[in-house]
């Protein structure tokens, strides 16, 4: 079996995958795939907070990592920290803690290292968003032995 590939040559997202971004057996219907290309920063940021808040956050992932390897070597860290966020979301919501606990970490300090520059955040409140994270994370992925009363 051949790859699908773009013009360029690069492998494309050929199979399809549920809302957690795990691989389905190709020919099953998964969700509809995010574009591949960057997008702008505002637009990157929509696309993202519309994806997360229907569930997807690995999808929202692919949006925020397409933008961080595009990004000026200034902003990075931003977009780096960002897509982190999201993969820490993933992993809680596939109920995988100790993944989800690690990506956090890693996504704090790039955000951290970023809040000591004068870089522009695009309208986010980087403290706001890591709050709201932590706090998703904790829901999807309680620690052992706490039980849910809610």
């Amino acid at each position: 079996m051949t790859r699908d590939r773009d013009d360029a040559g690069r492998p494309r997202q050929a199979r399809p995958r549920d809302e957690l971004g795990r691989p389905l057996p190709y020919g099953a219907a998964g969700v509809d795939p995010v574009p591949e290309e960057p997008l702008p920063p505002a637009e990157t940021l929509a696309m993202a907070r519309d994806l997360l808040e229907r569930g997807r956050p690995f999808s929202a992932h692919e949006v925020l990592e397409a933008r961080w390897k595009a990004a000026p070597a200034s902003e990075r860290e931003l977009w780096q920290g960002l897509a982190q966020l999201c993969v820490a979301l993933t992993h809680a919501a596939r109920g995988n803690r100790v993944g989800a606990l690690r990506l956090l970490d890693r996504a704090i300090g790039h955000l951290d290292q970023y809040r000591t520059g004068a870089g522009p955040t695009y309208g986010l409140d980087l403290t706001a968003t890591i709050s709201c994270a932590v706090h998703r994370i904790e829901a999807a992925a309680p620690p052992p032995g706490r039980e849910d009363t809610a």
